[in-house]
This record gives C-alpha cells, sequence and structure tokens, in this order.
C-alpha cells in the first residue's frame, strides 16, 4: 500500500511538472547590466526541493518568471543534500530557500514566503 501511494503521488507530482512546463509562460526581461547583478545575488540562494511536489514546482514557476538563476539541489532519499537541509534548516521540509546574506544563512521553508521574499528582492 505504500509503495502504491508512493506512486500515485510521484504520478500525479510528475503531471504537476508536466502542466507548469507547458504553461509557464515568459521570463521577465531586464537590461543586461540588471539581469547580471539579479545572477550575482542569485548565487546567495540555494532551493532545497523534490521534483515532483506540487510546492516546490509552484517556487520553481515563481523563480522561472522572475528569470532567478537559483541552484536546484534534490532533497530525495539518499541524496547528499537531504543531509545538508537536515543539519542546516533543522528538518527536512521542502521547498527550503537556503538564504546566505553577510556571513548569516537562514532557511526558509513555506512556498508563499519564498515566494513573497523572491518578488520583493528582485521584481
Amino acid at each position: 500500500m505504500k509503495y502504491l501511494v508512493k506512486l500515485i503521488r510521484n504520478l500525479l507530482g510528475g503531471l504537476i511538472v508536466l502542466v507548469d512546463v507547458v504553461t509557464r509562460g515568459s521570463k521577465k526581461k531586464r537590461p543586461e547590466a540588471e539581469q547580471l547583478a539579479v545572477n550575482e545575488a542569485a548565487k546567495d540562494l540555494t532551493l532545497y526541493q523534490f521534483t515532483a511536489c506540487p510546492f516546490c514546482t509552484k517556487t520553481r514557476r515563481a523563480m522561472y518568471k522572475l528569470n532567478l538563476p537559483i541552484e536546484k539541489r534534490s532533497a530525495s532519499e539518499g541524496s547528499p543534500y537531504r543531509e545538508e537541509l537536515q543539519a542546516g534548516g533543522g528538518q527536512v521540509k521542502v521547498p527550503c530557500l537556503r538564504i546566505s546574506e553577510n556571513g548569516n544563512v537562514q532557511w526558509m521553508y513555506d512556498s508563499k514566503e519564498i515566494i513573497r521574499y523572491l518578488e520583493s528582492r528582485f521584481a
């Protein structure tokens, strides 16, 4: 039964990802110098995620629309990033945005909060 639930969840997640890719629209256009500054700022951000998670898909969609080249790390079972997420953030919950600023690290766990942060900083 456990495997059936996991299979259904992964199939539905894959369908959500497919619909997202097909319907996501275009990226935000910026002047080249401004985009380079955004790219540099995005180097301090990392998204821990599962591919088939609908909340992760929602977060990745916002990143795409804002044209943010944020590193994505899979926190799937067996991944070293899963252990990194547990050790740094204190829990294995996705999506999680790791924000490194001025030597301080913040772990942000809620998709709505992450999207609000990205929009306020980069929109």
